[in-house]
């Protein structure tokens, strides 16, 4: 009978999944490997350009806790919010990024490539949001287009979504998310968009105050990652008579001192063009504003810049002006970021130039999805959501109960498939089955991706990066033609009755 037929491919089907399980163990993913969205030869890169926070230099995990911290009692101090909320402190495992916050709402989401909102991830303060409240909250689980955030993942003209893409932005979110936390458990009215505001203005107070440049710069080793790495990257350009430039919207002091922790008082030496304070990303826009030079005490000259010189420090400037004093153009440059909009977007959108996106928290991801327990949940999720669209087919009341519990523990596979990288929001590049919104803005803004620079030590600079073949959905084989052969026959008898 079907029931007995159904329950006899469940156990084929995790028979063939354990015995799949070890020979795809012997062929585990390289953390340490560059992904390509696009071919890209390093043959036809003359220039290499490079941002400094999260490319250049990594930073520990005291230096989230300390923005977080700082940021907290500027809110108390200065925007007069309950001095209760100082028994917050940083939790480092809450959020993601690439998370989306409704100001209006103040919840914290993610978001699908299709801005479908993945159900479980909706969090108001700490708390998880039911999935019946998001569903009644936006008539579905569909963000239309105009409520996402603009092209650089702000919320502005009348949007009402902020999208968090910056590596710093995690305190923020953490932030975000235990003020409403205080606020919703005590009972006190208020108003989101305010809290909303406070909160970003206090991120970038931190910054623009120049608390963070200074506990850094008092304290380089607590808060700085030092590798070895990132000086041989840059000798091993200089080596083979690469060109090199920084830009960054850090301040001149507090790139000087960084550099010259991770690579050596002689850093400038391996840069053609050094310039800080950009403003990206109104650097790659606004055609308005000059470049000043900084002499070595950090002090700015009025100069007008006619050429910009190896050895030397500049603010401010364009991207229109450095183009036209340095001809570097097309394809022929190859930029590194951390900040898929603000660093890469407009270069390969506008400028032609090459893209490559540092993703920290690809090594751990790999690292995860190289364990056993993960290949082996996948793969049997995979082959489970087969046999439910196989069997779907069969519409008689028993054979109805048994694809409701095999729905059931799909959905279970798919909630510990989450957990195994965030509790809350699982994968920077997943939701349960799409990509996520952060990996379709990934995959249009940047060439290749990376978890660090030293991926590049890999590579010899001749090596051509192609991306994988992936099938497309109508390429892929029906996944009937993947059933035990001895099973095949049944199935076709049990349709054919």
């Amino acid at each position: 009978d079907m029931k007995r037929y159904m329950w006899a491919c469940f156990r084929d089907a995790r028979r063939s999944t354990d015995e799949l399980v070890p020979s795809l163990m012997s062929n585990l993913l390289n953390p340490d490997a560059i992904f390509s969205n696009n071919e890209m030869s390093l043959s036809d890169i003359e220039i290499y350009g490079f941002d400094y926070d999260y490319t250049l230099v990594f930073y520990s995990k005291h230096l989230h806790t300390l923005i977080f911290s700082a940021a907290r009692d500027l809110l108390i101090n200065e925007h007069r919010y309950p001095a209760e909320i100082r028994k917050y402190e940083y939790d480092p495992n809450f959020a993601i990024r690439g998370l989306h916050y409704d100001v209006h709402r103040a919840v914290l989401m993610k978001i699908d490539a299709f801005h479908y909102i993945q159900l479980g991830t909706v969090y108001r303060g700490l708390s998880v949001v039911p999935d019946e409240e998001v569903i009644e909250m936006y008539e579905g689980s569909h963000v239309p287009l105009e409520q996402m955030s603009d092209f650089y993942g702000k919320s502005s003209h009348g949007n009402t979504m902020k999208q968090f893409m910056d590596i710093f932005s995690l305190p923020e979110m953490t932030l975000l998310s235990c003020v409403n936390e205080h606020f919703l458990k005590n009972g006190i009215d208020y108003e989101p968009v305010h809290l909303y505001k406070d909160v970003k203005d206090s991120i970038r107070d931190v910054h623009i105050k120049g608390i963070m440049y200074r506990a850094i710069e008092a304290d380089i080793e607590k808060y700085i990652c030092y590798a070895e790495q990132t000086r041989a990257v840059l000798a091993k350009l200089a080596n083979h008579g690469k060109k090199m430039f920084l830009i960054t919207n850090s301040p001149s002091s507090f790139v000087d001192k960084g550099m010259r922790y991770i690579v050596g008082k002689d850093w400038r030496d391996l840069f053609d063009v050094v310039i800080v304070q950009a403003e990206k990303p109104n650097f790659f826009n606004d055609r308005r504003r000059p470049f000043r030079k900084v002499n070595e005490k950090g002090v700015l000259l009025w100069d007008k810049i006619h050429k910009l010189q190896k050895g030397q420090i500049y603010k401010q400037g364009n991207l229109y002006e450095f183009l036209k004093l340095t001809g570097w153009r097309g394809s022929r440059v190859l930029y590194f970021g951390d900040h898929i909009y603000s660093d890469l977007a407009d270069l390969t959108l506008k400028h032609g130039w090459r893209t490559g996106a540092i993703i920290p928290e690809l090594r751990s991801e790999l690292r995860i999805m190289n364990t056993e327990q993960y290949v082996q949940t996948v793969t049997w999720l995979q082959t489970l959501t087969g046999l439910l669209e196989q069997m779907q087919v069969h519409r008689d009341p028993e054979s109805q109960l048994v694809l409701q519990e095999w729905k059931k523990e799909r959905k279970e596979m798919r909630e510990m498939t989450k957990r195994f990288f965030n509790a809350q929001f699982g994968s920077l590049f997943r939701t349960d089955q799409n990509p996520t919104y952060f990996l379709r803005r990934l995959s249009r803004f940047a060439d290749i991706y990376m978890a660090s620079l030293s991926c590049l030590l890999n590579y010899d600079v001749h090596h051509t990066f192609y991306p994988h073949r992936t099938p497309l959905q109508h390429e892929m084989p029906a996944w009937a033609d993947r059933l035990p052969p001895f099973r095949a026959p049944v199935l076709q008898a049990a349709q054919a009755e």
